[in-house]
């Protein structure tokens, strides 16, 4: 039996990278699909478990190829996207597939997968939250902080096409939500 798929998105500093760390570590047969990306490597991450990072020109091909179940330029020359590989391994293994994933992103696995799949918006308090958490994580210049602040309120505008919205007002109360969401899904 083919697992289940929970898709994750969120505009960039709502906490949806944490939230789906602590899914990871409940009990739910989940397993991280990785994305591929052509940005450059933020402080520690790691190729193969943080993101599989390409050059744009290899990414391009792999486009080319149709090798993606979805992808995105999000911003000029940077590109992330979900192997069509990565998704298969993980569902014939019998797991269930958690992504982390952008707004366009989310939406176009939800419309593959559809009812095999659940997708949450993971939103922030407010802008200003927004920005403040973006700024404390000390790994974006001001100019990238106030791109993805501007970018917000074009993702917010997706939220009503996600099964559920996640407000990370809380942070202890948002993992709660996110937990019994998957679990009421995994149910079904």
């Amino acid at each position: 039996m083919s697992g289940k798929l929970f898709i994750f998105s969120a505009p960039s500093g709502s906490g949806k990278t944490t939230i789906v760390r602590h899914l990871l570590q409940q009990n739910l047969n989940l397993e991280f699909s990785i994305s591929a990306t052509s940005r450059e490597k933020r402080g520690a991450e790691i190729n193969g478990k943080d993101y599989y990072f390409l050059s744009a020109e290899d990414f391009k091909q792999k486009i080319a190829n149709d090798e993606f179940l979805e992808w995105e330029e999000v911003y000029e020359g940077c590109f992330y996207g979900t192997l069509k590989c990565e998704v298969e391994r993980i569902r014939n293994k019998g797991n269930n597939v958690i992504f982390d994933v952008d707004v366009v992103g989310g939406i176009n696995i939800k419309k593959y997968y559809k009812n095999d799949a659940l997708a949450v918006f993971v939103q922030p308090p407010s802008i200003k939250e927004l920005e403040n958490r973006l700024r404390n994580r000390n790994t974006d210049s001001e100019e990238v902080i106030a791109k993805r602040v501007q970018k917000f309120a074009f993702e917010l505008d997706f939220a009503t096409q996600f099964d559920k919205v996640i407000i990370n007002d809380k942070l202890e109360d948002a993992l709660k939500e996110a937990e019994v969401t998957l679990k009421n899904f995994i149910n079904q």
